[in-house]
């Protein structure tokens, strides 16, 4: 329940956060172009709070955080006295008018800019992509990817860290090669390693893009000292304690963690018998594993996390910058973010990538919740990326979206006259069922991955 409360409590702060950006850069330049703003809301629904400047703007924050919107002085939405029409918002130029629409977008990429650059002078440890382990026969391995190799760039894009070379490898799906830049691991010249992606599909809700190339991030060795004890589980009802260290299992001594777990998940349901070492105390306690996954994929479950080995500091990416540099970092990681969107949406068009990697409220709150957990830094990341997402489908041409006014602005500035009312009432109703199947099938995508 603390969770749910939790990831909700983010989710409003983060959304509410976003609306307000996104709202405001229609209002600041709704001002500045000398349009009467009437309205601003954050949410939807009845008012929880109100209040009213001296231009006569009212201020709300609704009870509903799912969005927001700036009402303007408008003739096509009500009658306008004569003294106002030249503050009215159809009463400006074309021009005006693009640019109160496309500052709702701009400030979203803005907001990722500046959200960004506070997490790097906040700074975060990252991890940089050396690989672990290459599979035989896999993409990888015909590449000639090899453990140890630290992947630099792909396609020619930076890749200081791991989130940076899933994103930019994600990016490429369809295309039929990607090109890596690697540095091998007796640290040589950086070389190009061209991977055949013919045919390379996998699901980004459910699988790496790395483990269906053929190859897995380094990760330090694991020992059998026990970290944590899950509650209620086969660990715990044992008498198994945070400390104690595995190095047995069924009258066979065992060193490796990675061969413990096989042993494991291989008995589902049974009892095993595990040589503990507590303190200076050799024991031997009798456990019977639990049963996971799906009816015919059981596994062996024990509900202990073991210690992990401290990672090598050359492995490891220290990202604190004095703001200057923050900001430079910070624009090239919205960038980023700009050209994966813009990829994604393309490649659900083409198939590259399905509908069920849409994601709704439900997702975001799990989201918010989680960076939230990690810390200030990752939280700002989740809000520049969620920034980034809210301002690129706001300009996708859709009728009754941001990018939809603009293509009917553009036709108007091209043509010289305006849409027609007619023509403009069509598309609102298609665009608004396109919204209503995309929201729907989000939400459906949210529930079936709970």
């Amino acid at each position: 329940m603390l969770d749910i409360l939790w990831s909700l409590g983010f989710f409003i702060l983060a959304i509410g956060t976003l609306v307000a950006v996104h709202e405001w850069g229609h209002f600041y330049v709704a001002r500045k172009c000398g349009v009467k703003v009437q309205r601003f809301s954050i949410g939807f629904g009845k008012a929880l709070w109100r209040t009213h400047d001296k231009k006569g703007t009212e201020y709300v924050i609704a009870a509903i955080p799912l969005g927001g919107y700036v009402k303007m002085l408008d003739e096509r939405a009500e009658q306008v006295n004569e003294a106002d029409l030249p503050y009215a918002f159809n009463r400006q130029s074309v021009a005006k008018r693009m640019a109160i629409i496309a500052a709702g977008p701009a400030v979203n990429f803005i907001f990722a800019i500046f959200a960004l650059a506070v997490m790097f002078m906040v700074g975060m440890t990252s991890v940089k992509p050396f690989i672990g382990d290459v599979t035989q026969g896999s993409i990888a391995d015909a590449a000639g990817l090899q453990p140890g190799d630290q992947i630099v760039a792909v396609e020619g894009a930076k890749t200081p860290t791991w989130e940076a070379a899933r994103l930019e490898l994600t990016r490429h799906i369809g295309d039929a090669s990607i090109t890596l830049q690697v540095i091998p691991e007796d640290h040589s010249r950086s070389v190009e390693r061209t991977m055949d992606t013919t045919g390379w599909q996998f699901d980004p809700e459910k699988q790496s893009p790395f483990t269906t190339l053929g190859f897995a991030p380094y990760r330090p060795p694991v020992t059998g000292n026990i970290a944590q004890v899950a509650e209620d589980s086969p660990a715990q009802r044992a008498g198994i304690q945070p400390g104690d260290k595995i190095v047995g299992v069924d009258g066979t001594w065992q060193d490796d963690w990675g061969q413990i777990q096989g042993y494991l998940a291989d008995r589902p349901g049974e009892n095993v018998t595990l040589l503990l070492e507590r303190g200076n105390q050799a024991l031997s306690v009798d456990v019977q594993l639990d049963s996971v996954g799906e009816p015919d994929q059981q596994r062996g479950f024990l509900g202990v996390v073991a210690t992990q080995q401290p990672w090598p500091e050359s492995m490891l990416l220290e990202q604190q910058y004095w703001p200057w540099e923050a900001v430079a970092l910070g624009s090239a990681e919205t960038w980023r973010f700009v050209r994966f969107t813009f990829s994604a949406i393309g490649k659900l068009f083409t198939g590259d990538i399905s509908v069920k990697n849409l994601s709704g409220p439900v997702s975001i709150a799990q989201g918010a919740g989680v960076s939230a957990d990690y810390g200030v830094a990752y939280f700002l990341r989740f809000l520049a990326i969620i920034s980034v997402s809210l301002g690129i489908i706001n300009l996708l041409p859709i009728p009754v979206l941001d990018g939809g006014h603009l293509m009917f602005y553009a036709f108007e500035w091209l043509t010289g006259k305006p849409v027609s009312e007619r023509v403009q009432e069509i598309g609102y109703r298609i665009g608004a069922a396109l919204l209503f199947v995309m929201m729907t099938v989000a939400i459906f995508n949210d529930f079936g991955r709970l």
